[in-house]
């Protein structure tokens, strides 16, 4: 069918005299002619990566692209060193199966060019509903197998388990880590197409660095997970969740509703059939690192220390927790913030006055009289053992469970 595609591809570019490219309805590149001039960075960028970034897909959809049913023309963005184009839209009857794209950089493309462009759709939306079909097919059987792999019930673990080694989308016998992608959304906004779209390409994008049968992706309804698998132990997924991390600051760029990400890290599991315990762990190593960014951007479940057992308790028992009762003027009033800081790293350092002057670059009595005010301020003694765990938990809490 790709062989297909080609053909109509390059029969397009033949006819108006100039390059042309192919996107599937998700703007993802499925094939495109022979690429000489007029070249830009977006069509060279779209080549390499297989895909287009959510800053063009935006850019793209306020023009008007997904409701086009005739060719358009799109201007030229000098932000994104993009010159105009022609986008001639391929649809079966309502249904919007892609786009050829044709860099225009003078306008001067005739109507008759653009007009015998047009005429190839009929043929390019049978042979892109063939393709589609075919790739949906084997997508949702693989995501229909991880759910399966990451549900609740250890049959349905095993069953998708099976249909992933049986499908010859992962080897049997190798450790297999998760790996989960969160986008941290702007205040009073809610998860987009476009913050989706950023997730599946950093999936992909690592998905493809890593290799073939060593690594699937699923995208859930506010994360993405990817399984690896471990074969030179904890190096393999630092290096994975590294790059993931690195892609994934990169794509998030250009979406407005997105102010951050971060990647959580479980630990191997041996056997598939057991990687949703990594999941789970994975997941809360992100939350933590969503609530708690000196910890992130990359967060791995086993370098968590007590978040790993903060984050595990139920939401409920968080908020009904509390801190120390002496703690929560403190942690309530945004002008005690040095005096927290100070507590904090502090305890951090066991208690070491001089490491402590050194790390927050202050003078080491400034130190001590903080110190000292925040034992009058919730009347504590700071020799005492069992207080300053309590506070420590206390200050660890209250970061858990504050705003990010």
């Amino acid at each position: 069918m790709l062989s297909e595609l080609q053909a109509i591809v390059d029969s397009v570019a033949s006819r108006v005299g100039r390059p042309a490219l192919i996107e599937d309805h998700r703007q993802r590149v499925v094939v495109y002619s022979e690429q000489l001039e007029p070249m830009d960075e977006v069509r060279r960028l779209s080549i390499l990566r297989r895909q287009t970034t959510p800053e063009v897909i935006a850019f793209f959809r306020e023009v008007g692209i997904m409701q086009a049913r005739e060719p358009i023309r799109t201007p030229a963005c000098t932000e994104l060193r993009m010159l105009p184009r022609v986008c001639v839209p391929i649809r079966h009857g309502d249904l919007l199966l892609g786009f050829v794209w044709l860099i225009d950089p003078d306008q001067s493309m005739t109507d008759e060019e653009i007009a015998a462009a047009s005429r190839t759709t009929t043929d390019l939306a049978l042979a892109l509903y063939r393709e589609n079909l075919a790739g949906e097919l084997a997508s949702q059987r693989e995501t229909e197998a991880i759910r399966l792999l990451l549900a609740d019930e250890q049959d349905a673990q095993r069953h998708g388990a099976t249909t992933l080694l049986e499908g010859g989308l992962l080897s049997d016998g190798v450790p297999t880590t998760a790996v989960v992608a969160r986008v941290i959304l702007r205040p009073g906004v809610r998860l987009d197409d476009l913050a989706r779209i950023a997730l599946e390409q950093a999936l992909v994008a690592t998905r493809r660095w890593v290799g073939s049968r060593e690594a699937v992706h699923l995208v859930r309804y506010d994360h993405g997970v990817l399984l690896v698998h471990d074969r030179r132990g904890s190096a393999t997924s630092r290096a994975v969740s590294a790059h993931l991390n690195d892609v994934l600051q990169t794509v998030i760029r250009g979406v407005s509703s997105v102010a951050g990400a971060v990647v959580g890290v479980g630990r191997p599991r041996p056997e598939l059939s057991e990687v949703r315990l990594s999941y789970d762990e994975a997941a809360l190593a992100a939350r933590v690192a969503v609530q708690v960014p000196a910890v992130g951007p990359v967060a791995n479940w086993s370098q968590l220390g007590i978040y790993r057992v903060l984050s595990q308790l139920s939401s409920e028992v968080l908020s009904n927790a509390g801190v120390h009762p002496g703690l929560e003027k403190l942690i309530a009033d945004p002008s005690s913030r040095p005096l927290l800081d100070t507590l904090e790293t502090y305890l951090e350092l066991a208690g070491n006055a001089h490491a402590t002057a050194v790390q927050m670059n202050l003078h080491r009595t400034s130190v001590y009289y903080r110190i000292q005010r925040v034992e009058q301020l919730i009347g504590t003694d700071l020799r005492d053992g069992n207080e300053r765990l309590s506070l420590h938990l206390a200050l660890k809490l209250a970061r858990l469970t504050g705003p990010t």
